[in-house]
């Protein structure tokens, strides 16, 4: 028989336990991490985003004194890192390294398995990339309105050399083109260095990546616009293309992700590290050399952040009918 004392002794075993456990839980998370994490990049070994999360991770395996191990799962857009990273358990000894198209442009173009709402959890924007609007050397533009009044005169004349169908390259010639009513030829390629040889030989006569900029100061090639949060420090005078066409503001992007699930604490002390390193002079140097900066951010800038590049990029590919499967 149940009797008052017994109950009485229940509820007060059953606290002590619910304490003991919170407070296992909270100092597992005070102690985070106990042994090495993994960091799976979606993309190859030599990418701009493996390229990146080694720094951070060299960084971060030093500050917190765990070693934070880099697992390229390339394929498929990005999309069979994810994958393997949804599919982690979600204790906080698994993230995901993700360039914003992965997670916000891939999913309108191809099935994927995952929704990246319900199953990534947002830890930090880490690092911005950027785009230039650069024209051949042959091109006789020498401004983006030049650009304009040229390719209106000569419809499918010009060439745009992009890393791919759906890039964030691609979008932003196809967003151009509609803004300012020109036709211009998209030419895709298999990534963003396979443009630049096509580029400088003037096979191609536009180009949005940033390993362009070497070639500007070599005068192989004319920058005529930068999409970035600032002007580039080496070319002041070139304007940002979002003072010329505001909603042109397209601006790549990487993130970490963690499962779902994975604990708040750890989420949030993974953000504040690595907020603690984007700050590092030498750091940023490193960035600085591939055209990529160093971005604090919280959880929740990257979950909006997320939600309107997904939402902006989407409308953009069904209008464009884009798909890659």
């Amino acid at each position: 028989m149940l009797t008052r004392r017994k109950l009485i002794c229940a509820a007060g075993s059953t606290a002590l336990y619910a304490i003991r456990n919170s407070n296992a839980r909270a100092q597992g998370t005070v102690d985070w991490p106990t042994r090495p994490v993994r960091l799976i990049v979606n993309f190859p070994g030599g990418s701009t985003t493996d390229y990146a999360t080694r720094i951070f991770a060299d960084y971060l395996s030093r500050r917190v004194g765990q070693r934070f191990v880099v697992i390229n799962r390339g394929g498929a857009s990005g999309v069979l890192g994810i994958e393997a990273a949804v599919k982690s358990p979600p204790d906080g000894y698994t993230f995901l390294v993700t360039p914003g198209y992965s997670v916000v442009i891939a999913p309108h173009l191809l099935k994927v398995s995952f929704d990246p709402f319900k199953d990534l959890v947002p830890v930090t924007q880490f690092v911005d990339a950027a785009l230039v609007i650069a024209v051949h050397a042959s091109v006789p533009v020498d401004s983006v309105a030049e650009l304009v009044t040229f390719a209106k005169h000569n419809p499918g004349k010009l060439k745009w050399a992009t890393p791919g169908i759906g890039s964030t390259a691609h979008l932003l010639l196809e967003a151009f083109k509609l803004r300012v009513g020109i036709d211009i030829l998209h030419v895709p390629y298999r990534g963003g260095n396979q443009t630049l040889p096509d580029f400088l030989a003037g096979v191609v006569q536009i180009d949005a990546d940033p390993i362009t900029l070497p070639h500007v100061l070599a005068g192989k090639a004319k920058l005529l616009a930068v999409l970035d949060r600032n002007r580039h420090p080496d070319f002041p005078d070139v304007p940002l293309l979002q003072d010329i066409y505001p909603e042109l503001d397209f601006l790549p992007w990487l993130g970490v992700f963690a499962p779902k699930d994975t604990p708040h604490a750890i989420v949030r002390r993974l953000s504040e590290e690595m907020n603690n390193i984007a700050d590092d002079v030498e750091l940023r140097q490193n960035l600085a050399h591939s055209g990529l900066a160093a971005h604090r951010g919280t959880p929740e800038e990257l979950s909006v952040l997320m939600r309107r590049d997904y939402e902006r990029y989407g409308k953009l590919a069904r209008h464009l009918n884009l798909r890659l499967d």
